[in-house]
């Protein structure tokens, strides 16, 4: 029975629970009884209240929404900005063509060569001053009370507060209060201790203290929380970190709130405790942002802390890595006018949320010769990305799932609009090309009733391709099937004589066989290819036992040449 009973007085007691994150251990115990009464305390607390510096001074002291609190946030932090700031400046209609089985559509893929469109926290002295015992003659007295009639002393004190508290519950709780009850300093051998805050710092204070007994708070908005959240780092209660940031996920999430939790001090942001909250701030802006080019304006806008968070998404909804890059630039380039400044973060930031492996041979050579990448970078992350591609299917998967461990995830293939292809090309004894075309089944699936999905585009004798899947109805409109084409970029009046052939993967052999060849002189924005592919309906094509997926995969091939 003993051992369950905890002496309030007992400094040993100190050092139990003072970490409650795990799931096994029990809740923190409920001292709220305790809390500012001299009969459960063993020492008392004077808070000295002194005004805010003028350049932190808010214009109100009550913030009622998270732009207030934001702005009242970045004047208490306005030297180490202005540091950083300094150091800165140092296919739609079907053209059926007289061939029974070959289709001739009208359609034009969209162009995707087109734009898409830490701030060090200082450590603030927490003042504590000496006091004798003799000092407070009525100390006891004087506890629970309000000293100050409100005039300001010489030494800036405007209001004074005294409580009554246990030194085993907030060493229990923080590390800061463990160290100066136990740690054999002068005020751990005094019944006194005083505090020096500032006024803006009060409020919060006072919710920590009575957090550390009752395991509750009073805030429930916003403002108040971030107040307490910052205050609970400055006097390490790692309890009630966990606390506030569990209550701001649970608060709605805006793109104003969100930006403000990515922008908190360092030292709160690099805080276990504080990590889901930044975790649902960076996953609400990838969610809002997803499809970056409806947000054009807005997203150009948005700060750096806020573009890593959508740039690391796998949802985005671009037409390819390649549109990620050209945003990535476009940013860097209306933020930053110095090319260093552009080298800098692109090397150390953006950089590494550009999946390079899985841009197209034609934008990796512009890597190559951008002014805004470091030479050395732009080499590495190029030759990266070549090894990548050169290497087979099964070990491009291997090395993603290694890479879902880690920050970058460039091996990690995102939704893109645009499928990626695998194009192998040849200039002798002919302008020649091989494209792989690898889809999902999960992907084919969602092509029925009547989707497409596009490829990326390639590039034979300068002029651009791309393949689309579709799911379509035979010729005689009798079933759905699989259908494959091959398109023309439009680019003006140019014609194009092209021989090719379709072929995919099919088991058992699990080798390419050839399932249609044809030719065709195209003209901008038309495509060719053949409507049934595999001359069976939909349904025994997606079948759990189809020749054609292999692994879930469906492995397609287009073989293009000139014609002379």
């Amino acid at each position: 029975m003993r051992d369950s009973v905890m002496d309030l007085f007992d400094p040993r007691t100190a050092v139990m629970d003072s970490d409650n994150s795990s799931p096994t251990r029990s809740p923190n115990p409920d001292f709220a009884f305790a809390f500012n009464d001299s009969n459960f305390s063993d020492r008392v607390l004077r808070i000295e209240i002194v005004s805010d510096s003028l350049e932190t001074q808010p214009e109100s002291q009550v913030c009622h929404t998270v732009a207030d609190w934001a702005r009242k946030s970045k004047r208490h932090r306005g030297d180490v900005a202005k540091m950083e700031n300094d150091m800165c400046h140092s296919f739609t209609a079907l053209d059926i063509n007289t061939h029974p089985e070959e289709q001739i559509l009208d359609s034009q893929q969209p162009d995707i060569d087109d734009d898409v469109g830490d701030e060090n926290h200082d450590e603030e002295e927490i003042r504590l001053i000496e006091e004798s015992p003799s000092a407070k003659t009525a100390g006891d007295d004087a506890a629970n009370s309000d000293d100050s009639n409100g005039s300001e002393d010489s030494s800036g004190v405007i209001r004074v507060k005294t409580l009554h508290i246990s030194s085993p519950i907030l060493a229990a709780n923080s590390p800061f209060f463990k160290k100066l009850f136990s740690n054999g300093m002068m005020e751990s051998e005094q019944r006194h201790v005083t505090l020096r805050i500032n006024a803006s710092e009060e409020a919060a204070l006072m919710e920590i203290l009575n957090f550390m007994y009752s395991n509750t708070l009073s805030a429930t908005t916003a403002p108040p929380l971030l107040d307490v959240l910052m205050a609970a780092d400055k006097y390490e209660v790692d309890s009630c970190m966990r606390h506030c940031s569990r209550l701001l996920r649970n608060l709605p999430m805006t793109t104003e709130s969100a930006l403000l939790y990515l922008d908190l001090p360092t030292s709160v942001l690099m805080a276990e405790a504080v990590q889901p909250l930044t975790d649902a701030a960076k996953q609400f802006l990838a969610a809002r942002y997803k499809d970056i080019s409806k947000f054009q304006d807005e997203v150009i806008n948005l700060p750096l802390a806020g573009i890593e968070a959508i740039m690391s998404s796998d949802d985005l909804q671009l037409a390819s890595e390649d549109a990620v890059y050209d945003f990535a630039l476009k940013w860097t380039r209306a933020h930053y006018q110095k090319p260093e400044e552009r080298r800098e973060i692109l090397g150390t930031r953006l950089g590494r949320y550009i999946r390079f492996p899985y841009m197209t041979c034609r934008k990796l050579k512009k890597v190559l010769g951008c002014n805004d990448f470091d030479h050395d970078f732009a080499t590495k992350v190029v030759l990266d990305a070549l090894f990548f591609k050169a290497e087979s299917p099964h070990r491009q998967r291997i090395m993603a799932v290694e890479e879902t461990t880690r920050t970058s995830r460039r091996y990690v293939e995102r939704t893109y609009k645009y499928r990626p292809v695998k194009v192998i090309e040849f200039e002798l004894p002919r302008q020649q090309c091989v494209v792989y075309l690898d889809l999902k089944r999960d992907e084919c699936i969602n092509l029925f009733p009547s989707g497409r999905v596009y490829s990326q585009a390639f590039h034979l004798g300068g002029q651009g391709f791309f393949l689309s899947a579709h799911c379509n109805m035979d010729q005689q409109s009798s079933f759905h099937c699989f259908g494959l084409f091959l398109g023309m970029q439009e680019k003006g009046s140019v014609t194009f004589s092209v021989d090719y052939e379709f072929a995919a993967r099919s088991k058992p052999t699990e080798e390419y066989i050839s399932k249609y060849e044809g030719n065709y002189t195209f003209t901008g924005g038309k495509a060719v290819g053949y409507r049934n592919l595999f001359s069976i309906p939909w349904t025994s094509f997606m079948a759990e036992d189809s020749l054609y997926f292999i692994n879930g995969i469906l492995h397609l091939r287009a073989e293009l040449t000139i014609k002379r």
